[in-house]
């Protein structure tokens, strides 16, 4: 991305706001969802103890791959977000750097 170009910065943030959205809902769709794949998985052990049931979910493979998604969602929502706080920065940049010739163009004549 060309950093005197702020229109193109703004085009990065429009083209992938909807990008951000999107992994953002997968993200806490799959956080929420763990919470209820935990009780599934409890439900299926034949154990009594509460703390067997839980430890059988927790060390179930479905739960270890729902998991697996979740570091997924949260990685690919992280780098969409600095992206976009990049963009946003360059823009702040160019904006400080237009003030500031603006103020040298004054002082010049």
């Amino acid at each position: 991305m060309d950093l005197k170009d702020p229109n193109k910065a703004v085009d990065y943030v429009l083209a992938n706001a909807g990008k951000f959205a999107a992994a953002k809902a997968q993200r806490v769709y799959l956080e929420e969802f763990r919470k209820s794949k935990k009780a599934i998985l409890m439900a299926q052990c034949t154990d009594k103890a509460a703390n067997a049931r839980e430890q059988y979910a927790y060390s179930h493979s479905e739960y270890l791959a729902l998991l697996d998604g979740l570091k997924a969602a949260v990685e690919v929502e992280e780098k969409l977000k600095w992206d976009l706080v990049a963009a946003q920065a360059r823009i702040e940049i160019w904006r400080t750097q237009s003030a500031n010739n603006r103020t040298q163009d004054k002082v010049m004549r």
